[in-house]
């Protein structure tokens, strides 16, 4: 049989062609996919393996066969700690030092941050987000689908009505309440929902974009559910189970946390079903502390969600994935929602050299193998304009007051009236007006002896070793003035490496009335 010149050859070359095609193609495959579930407001003692009465199967069984993360920080707020887990950015380099983005503030994340959903884009990811976004939308650059998602389905705000997804604001400069629609897809308005449970609605769009994904390309998907903030609502048939709870919130946010533990069983079961599950990484995290006044908990943490103690800024989290080289431990590393960013944009193969300085390290390697964290150091906050909004009854007061003469410190190295906290090693110090500082048992186990602060209202300044006083019961500032000293020292470099707190008036163009629906309005 006769063969043209050459044609062996060019066979070769074509077989060459095929085998590096398909070993980029394995390559660009190998990379795993990522699911970030956001809970809101979910409390330390709101969940099963916390010795919680509140039952979680799903979170449960998912942190028992990954990694739990025992010693793992929020920010004690929604918008600050939705910033650092998209910027890898501490907010004092944001000006989001103080409080949330409120519904009429012209303002969000600065646009010259990249965030994750962009870093993951350039390393060839299709990005999604679902939920709660809350990280400012008053013009049209501000929103998911202009920071990195290719496809967004939710509320742009916080603490809609679960059926009727309608958010009720107060309108200062008209005198006048709004309640308008906060829903959208994409960027249009999103209708014919009413009466649907919002935790169902993320759920189901959330699975069918996990049915729908085509895998020739890694998937992000951000799942922000709105559970379990307030307003407490939730179907009936979710509170039986907790009959014998006597306390109405803590009865209906019991079944709030028991759907949204069955919404993420539902998610995880349909990645497993469509083949994805065994190349994934699903990270689970809360973005504060419970707030006790709507029915959460954090029990034995002392405060809760809008505080620096323990119990407003350490979450529940736990990464589950067949992934991981150790499954089925606890890791009491230090680790903070900053983290993700740059752990999950270098598991993608990406990188952050477009990015501004991190304050966030790849923790891969310590959940993933046990390693020690790169983290030494954590700055919880610093805000010169902290107002507590619902302090606790009595004792404390809402905002800084000058010091005790009779204590030793001064402002010489950091003015200690200002509500700050920083963590290193095993010490954290805090300053200021921390929040309401009370220990909160759930409510069958209400004892005033147990959650009373002693300390004084003038006090301002606290150290403790939280490896050991998780509960920050052991004040040890007068033993240790060295570890004092060393940690004012660092707040006041944080502080003066700090952009100032941007956080504008309200803007009463933001009036929802002529569309119906909450949106940018410049």
């Amino acid at each position: 049989m006769l063969r043209r010149p050459g044609s062996g050859l060019g066979s070769a070359r074509l077989l060459l062609l095929l085998c590096w095609l398909r070993l980029c193609l394995a390559g660009s495959a190998a990379a795993p996919h990522l699911v970030v579930v956001l809970a809101d407001d979910l409390g330390w003692h709101d969940v099963g393996w916390h010795d919680s009465l509140i039952r979680t199967p799903q979170l449960d069984a998912l942190g028992a066969g990954g990694v739990r993360l025992e010693r793992y920080y929020t920010q004690p707020l929604c918008t600050p700690s939705r910033s650092q887990l998209l910027t890898g950015r501490y907010q004092i380099r944001t000006g989001l030092q103080h409080q949330i983005i409120w519904p009429c503030q012209p303002s969000c994340v600065p646009l010259n941050e990249k965030l994750l959903p962009e870093l993951l884009k350039e390393a060839g990811y299709v990005t999604h987000m679902v939920g709660k976004w809350h990280l400012g939308m008053y013009k049209k650059e501000c929103l998911p689908t202009r920071r990195g998602f290719d496809t967004y389905f939710g509320y742009l705000l916080g603490s809609e009505d679960y059926y009727s997804h309608e958010r009720c604001v107060f309108i200062s400069a008209k005198n006048a309440t709004r309640c308008a629609l906060d829903f959208r897809d994409g960027e249009e308005v999103a209708v014919g929902f009413g009466n649907m449970y919002s935790t169902n609605v993320f759920t189901k769009r959330a699975v069918d974009l996990i049915a729908n994904h085509k895998t020739e390309k890694p998937l992000f998907l951000y799942l922000a559910l709105q559970s379990v903030h307030e307003p407490l609502q939730v179907p009936g048939e979710y509170m039986k189970p907790y009959t014998f709870i006597k306390d109405e919130k803590r009865r209906h946010y019991a079944g709030m946390v028991s759907i949204m533990d069955e919404a993420v069983g539902n998610v995880t079961a349909a990645l497993k079903r469509y083949g994805l599950w065994d190349n994934t990484v699903l990270i689970f995290s809360t973005d504060n502390g419970g707030q006790t006044l709507g029915g959460g908990n954090n029990w034995p943490l002392r405060g809760r969600k809008w505080t620096l103690w323990e119990g407003g800024v350490r979450g529940v989290g736990f990464v589950a994935s067949p992934l991981l080289k150790q499954r089925g431990v606890e890791s009491h590393e230090l680790i903070h929602i900053s983290d993700w960013l740059p752990t999950l944009v270098n598991l993608a193969g990406g990188h952050t050299n477009s990015s501004k300085p991190l304050d966030g390290f790849d923790v891969w390697k310590t959940i993933s193998e046990g390693s020690p964290s790169p983290r030494k150091e954590l700055l919880h906050n610093i805000d010169p304009m902290f107002v507590d909004t619902s302090p606790c009854p009595g004792i404390d007061n809402k905002t800084s007051s000058p010091q005790d003469n009779s204590f030793p410190w001064d402002d010489s190295i950091f003015n200690i009236s200002i509500h700050a906290a920083i963590r290193h090693g095993k010490w954290k110090l805090l300053t200021g007006y921390p929040g309401c500082s009370h220990w909160f048992p759930p409510p069958p186990l209400f004892s005033e002896s147990k959650i009373l602060s002693s300390d004084p209202p003038t006090k301002k300044l606290w150290l403790f070793d939280v490896v050991k006083d998780a509960e920050e019961r052991n004040d040890l500032s007068e033993k240790y003035p060295g570890v004092v000293k060393k940690l004012l020292s660092r707040l006041q470099y944080y502080y003066k490496h700090s952009v100032p707190v941007f956080y504008p008036d309200d803007d009463p163009r933001c009036d929802p009335a002529a569309t119906g629906a909450w949106g940018p309005w410049m």
